[in-house]
């Protein structure tokens, strides 16, 4: 009789242990739902003239990209393009996205990705910046008019990541025009590629998603452009806009 309740006990323990386990995925994609529909800087809106960026998606990470010049700002110098094997010689546009490292430097390609890798974005490790210089921003890029004071808001939250003077990591990447950089801070479940992305928009000024660690808690709230792209110095109007182009890769 006492071993039949010993059985019963270790029963409901397992039980609720695996009930445990099954709300853990639940409850996180509860709150990535709730963070992604919560905004921030609620009282923003975009201005019909401004420095244009824009959001890049594969599906699964985003990229900020930006002008490689423009409202006297430059990205060049800090990350010039003999860091790089082959950047195509008219790029004037830049995307940043920062993720885990093993994750980013290990999976080059979706069949790269392992179990050890997955649990190291989900776990944490030291967070590493992945850029890459592009002709022109792509025709399924969300983008994002800013104002003057918002786009150096912008530019300066990005280069803080890097913890001084950009340093590149010794990896071949994933073509000829992106390559690796040392970053602060840490990825994991919590900081993902995407929620990295919407801290830098929420620290620009910008209204964004309060936490969404998926792409599409995040660019749902931007417009499509409709017009060819211009990158440069001084403001461009909203219409300015798109044109074809390259993705950035990888998940973060």
């Amino acid at each position: 009789m006492a071993r039949r309740r010993r059985r019963g006990k270790v029963g409901k323990a397992g039980k609720r242990f695996a009930a445990a386990l099954l709300a853990v995925p639940l409850l996180y994609l509860l709150a990535a739902l709730i963070g992604s529909l919560v905004p921030v800087n609620r009282g923003w809106v975009e201005p019909d003239e401004g420095v244009t960026v824009y959001l890049a998606s594969n599906g699964v990470h985003a990229d900020i990209v930006m002008p490689v010049r423009a409202n006297g700002l430059d990205w060049a110098p800090l990350v010039p393009k003999r860091d790089f094997a082959a950047p195509p010689p008219d790029a004037r546009w830049v995307a940043f996205g920062a993720g885990e490292e093993r994750v980013y430097l290990n999976t080059p390609t979706w069949w790269d990705i392992t179990p050890r890798t997955i649990w190291s974005a989900l776990t944490g490790g030291r967070q590493v910046m992945h850029v890459e210089y592009l002709p022109e921003p792509h025709s399924g890029m969300r983008a994002i008019t800013l104002r003057p004071e918002e786009y150096r808001r912008l530019w300066a939250a990005i280069r803080s990541d890097f913890g001084g003077p950009p340093r590149r990591i010794d990896h071949p990447g994933y073509g000829p025009n992106d390559a690796f950089y040392r970053a602060t801070g840490k990825a994991n479940a919590i900081r993902t590629c995407n929620s990295w992305a919407a801290g830098k928009l929420r620290l620009a000024g910008v209204k964004t998603s309060l936490w969404p660690p998926f792409v599409q808690g995040l660019t749902w709230r931007y417009r499509k452009p409709s017009a060819p792209a211009v990158a440069g110095e001084g403001d461009h109007p909203r219409a300015s806009e798109d044109g074809g182009g390259v993705l950035a890769r990888n998940m973060g």
